[in-house]
């Protein structure tokens, strides 16, 4: 599986090849041009993920290959040049670079400073991308709106952003403090059953919507959207059958995950959900030092 793209622009074709081993050693596909013509041309042909550029090409310079490229697409680059006053490494910064590099370089370096560039982006990008999208279940907040089942329901701001928060981190336990922190914000110093009041509001609204995902409670701990019902996996609930004369007695599986109990029909397996001894008590929001 391939980590991305990667152009290489030099007109040292000793570089590109260099360049090219490590990168495609690192899971990356490369591909590489020797002059600034070409790298245009290929960048609108091969899509790459992030541009390694000379700034001294033949037939085109880097300088003016970042221009073309900028026109179209801000896809990250990151310039490798012997030019190394600061004169240079600022104009290439302000034409659009996101790094610069100054030769003689230690391929690992580049490698490391890719990485890193396109964690980055790939972290600018899932910020701006503020949509979460579920079965029957569609919550923007960037015009905060939330939509069941393809229609618009009216969600008050703060708990669009709650159920935003446990959607965009699915299958993950969040504690009240956890989410008072994360969603209402540091400096909010009231009771943490507000919590509480917001997700039966959200129930109310999604109850239903969907077999695919849940609101859930995990008793003791705090609240999770998950995507699946726990125990339709057999690797949740393991089986304890007891050892009895009496034959009417069933067998009896134990979850920790829920607090509900239920019996199957077809196989006369009774399932008891084991939970803890009670749900997180509620308290006044302690200011922080």
């Amino acid at each position: 599986m391939s980590n991305g793209k990667i152009l290489v622009v030099d007109d040292d074709k000793n570089i590109c090849e260099l360049l090219g081993l490590y990168l495609e050693n690192e899971g990356f596909n490369v591909y590489s041009v020797n002059d600034g013509e070409s790298a245009v041309r290929e960048f609108q042909t091969f899509q790459p993920d992030l541009v390694i550029l000379d700034i001294m090409l033949p037939r085109m310079d880097g300088w003016q290959v970042c221009r073309e490229i900028r026109k179209v697409s801000e896809k990250p680059i990151i310039m490798v040049t012997a030019k190394g006053e600061t004169f240079d490494k600022v104009l290439g910064l302000e034409l659009g670079a996101d790094d610069y590099i100054v030769k003689p370089f230690d391929p690992k370096e580049i490698v490391a400073r890719i990485k890193a560039v396109l964690r980055r982006t790939h972290v600018s990008a899932a910020t701006e991308r503020k949509l979460v999208e579920y079965d029957k279940l569609s919550i923007n907040l960037t015009n905060y709106e939330m939509k069941v089942d393809g229609k618009i329901v009216n969600t008050p701001p703060k708990e669009l952003e709650l159920i935003f928060h446990l959607a965009s981190n699915p299958n993950h336990v969040f504690t009240r403090d956890q989410l008072l922190d994360e969603v209402w914000g540091f400096d909010y110093y009231g009771d943490s059953r507000t919590v509480d009041v917001h997700i039966k509001r959200l129930r109310e609204k999604l109850e239903g919507v969907s077999d695919k995902w849940a609101l859930k409670t995990v008793w003791g701990v705090g609240y999770k959207l998950t995507r699946r019902n726990p125990c339709a996996g057999s690797t949740i609930c393991s089986s304890v059958t007891w050892d009895s004369p009496l034959p009417a007695l069933p067998s009896v599986s134990w979850c920790s995950t829920s607090s509900s109990c239920c019996s199957s029909p077809e196989t006369g397996t009774t399932t008891a959900w084991r939970s803890s001894s009670r749900m997180p008590w509620s308290s006044p929001r302690r200011r922080r030092p």
